[in-house]
């Protein structure tokens, strides 16, 4: 069993008088978790919200039925909740009325699962993002040694829980989630129903990681029009997919501050999506990889060790850019990725005069560790 970061804060924030809403991408590990976690738990009962028995029970939610289906129960975990009717009224009935239960609740699809919580459990809930497995999380399961060794095969394939434990199925598995659960959430809505189009979609962006986005661009490539495009992007991002990062803007008039780039969760996905599964050595994009892998495992973690801080790029009119930047209690970070550890580089001196506090730094295979695990 690999012990996923999140399980000492889901284990810290029990009987708190908050229900615990466990978000992510399909397949990375959600209900594993939580069976996890259960195994030491009494009067614990699962519920899945793609049962039909299930879905019945919400549909007209009462105290009266909940209190009688839920007697005994201290532990009450909702799996696949979004696809429950009147989920929100739902689980609002239970965490005010039941206030013995602790109720835990996963989904893989934020735009159906989280804003209706919102509204209806305003102050009652404490909310996560489970990521697919992490470098720190597979260092402490193997050895950092280990890991470090693998950095190669993880840049291609990634760390999505079933292509790490089964890897002689490694391709089959990545074929498997792109074409089959990676958008399924989307298109159970009745306004997305051009499937092809998403691939493509999907495909254009993982063409495009490190670089810039145009939504224009993007949908001359796509056939879709603009903000369709954008509709389509945010619902990814809600899907726990992909994710965007702004530009940066504070002092300097040629500072790009509305474009935006777009980064993938994890390398395996981005590959299996274009088709190109190739070693390290004899690809054109590792650069485009490095990127993808070092801002995503930053992004794990800072969700798996909760902590709240802005996350850009900088580019300026002129070209002059840097990769990252972190914003974290009013101190500034920039971080410059190469994959080359041999190739000279440097933080802009443009940044560095309008930015001269910030704090800089060169990310290369030889230093990487720190920024993804500290």
């Amino acid at each position: 069993m690999i012990k996923r970061a999140l399980s000492k804060i889901l284990q810290k924030d029990l009987n708190k008088n908050k229900a615990l809403i466990l978000l992510g991408a399909r397949q990375v590990g959600k209900t594993t978790l939580l069976q996890d976690l259960s195994k030491a738990w009494n009067d614990t009962l699962w519920l899945t919200g793609d049962e039909l028995e299930i879905q019945r029970l919400f549909e007209n939610p009462t105290i009266t039925r909940f209190k009688a289906e839920f007697s005994g129960i201290k532990y009450l975990i909702i799996d696949e909740a979004q696809r429950l009717p009147n989920v929100g009224l739902g689980l609002k009935l239970i965490t005010d009325h039941l206030k013995k239960i602790q109720l835990l609740v996963t989904g893989s699809s934020a735009f159906e699962l989280s804003n209706r919580l919102n509204e209806s459990l305003m102050g009652r809930i404490f909310e996560y993002q489970l990521c697919p497995l992490s470098f720190s999380e597979m260092a402490d399961f193997h050895t950092l040694r280990e890991e470090k060794r693998l950095l190669p095969y993880r840049m291609i394939y990634g760390y999505y829980p079933n292509v790490v434990v089964q890897p002689e199925d490694s391709k089959k598995i990545l074929q498997n989630l792109v074409q089959n659960f990676l958008y399924k959430d989307m298109l159970l809505l009745e306004s997305v129903k051009k499937t092809d189009k998403i691939v493509k979609l999907l495909q254009a962006l993982a063409f495009q990681v490190g670089n810039q986005v145009s939504y224009n661009e993007i949908s001359k490539i796509v056939g879709l029009n603009t903000a369709t495009v954008e509709k389509y992007i945010i619902m990814l991002e809600q899907s726990f997919v992909l994710f965007r990062l702004g530009g940066f803007s504070r002092n300097l008039r040629n500072e790009l501050s509305k474009s935006r780039k777009i980064y993938f969760y994890d390398n395996g996905i981005r590959n299996a999506l274009i088709d190109n599964l190739s070693p390290v050595e004899i690809r054109a994009d590792t650069g485009a990889l490095w990127e993808n892998f070092l801002i995503s495992e930053r992004m794990k973690l800072l969700k798996n060790n909760e902590r709240w801080v802005n996350r850009y790029f900088w580019r300026t009119k002129d070209q002059q850019e840097i990769d990252y930047l972190e914003e974290e209690n009013s101190e500034l970070r920039a971080f410059e990725f190469k994959w080359n550890s041999h190739t000279k580089a440097r933080i802009t001196k443009t940044f560095t005069k309008a930015y001269p506090k910030a704090e800089t730094q060169i990310i290369t295979p030889e230093n990487y560790v720190t920024f993804i695990t500290t």
